[in-house]
């Protein structure tokens, strides 16, 4: 059976979130993979790349896994009852619901991430709380048929890591190996752990105003909702 795995797809989405994972599961033998928006309009992502979604909400099928990603759209979407509509359809009935980075903090919104073990982007992480998550420092976090991936990048370590159980490991070692998947960054500056402080405090500088508006949301619907108290072993 042909399996089908789709993208939210929205303006100013992070593309590298959505395009290294679907790099991957365009991979997958006998797998069908959608970019699913409102319309089918021409979308312009955070950085510019005009992506053109295959399918709208109303014409997207049950998927099999959900995915998704994260970017400075992410705030408009907070309170955007089609979107979390749609996303809370698809997810109660497809076998796996799984995000990159900031989006998380939509399945968050949409009320799919109470009591569970979730990751984001690492500037985002401490507003998972307010959706009654557990937060979890990694670049892959399980939690049932729950997947997250921690910051843009690890949107291709989350993939790989799906297509191995959708179908097997040697399928997702030959698509790893294919894309020459092999890290080998020419700085050790890709956590706020081993990124110079200055360079840190320039990348908060630069995204102050999109954190200011995202908490504020966040704050906003834990106050009209607020989660229940989270706990996992």
């Amino acid at each position: 059976m042909t399996l089908q795995i789709g993208f939210l797809l929205f303006p100013r989405v992070q593309q590298l979130d959505l395009t290294g994972p679907y790099e991957v599961f365009a991979s997958l033998p006998d797998a069908r993979v959608h970019l699913v928006a409102r319309s089918v309009d021409p979308v312009t992502t955070a950085t510019g790349l005009v992506l053109t979604p295959t399918m709208s909400f109303a014409d997207c099928p049950a998927l099999d896994v959900l995915c998704v990603p994260g970017g400075a759209g992410v705030n408009g979407l907070l309170r955007d009852a089609e979107t979390l509509g749609f996303v809370r359809r698809q997810a109660a009935g497809s076998r796996y619901v799984t995000s990159v980075c900031t989006g998380a903090l939509v399945l968050g919104a949409a009320g799919l991430l109470r009591g569970k073990r979730a990751t984001t982007h690492w500037n985002a992480h401490d507003l998972l709380a307010g959706f009654g998550a557990v937060p979890v420092h990694g670049r892959v976090v399980r939690d049932g048929n729950l997947l997250t991936g921690s910051g843009v990048t690890a949107g291709i370590d989350f993939a790989l890591a799906l297509a191995a159980e959708l179908a097997g490991r040697e399928a997702a070692e030959a698509i790893q190996l294919n894309l020459e998947y092999a890290p080998a960054p020419p700085f050790q500056a890709g956590t706020p752990d081993t990124a110079p402080p200055h360079v840190v405090e320039q990348v908060r500088t630069r995204s102050a105003a999109i954190r200011a508006e995202r908490e504020q949301l966040v704050a906003e619907i834990a106050a009209a909702s607020p989660p229940e108290p989270a706990s996992h072993p």
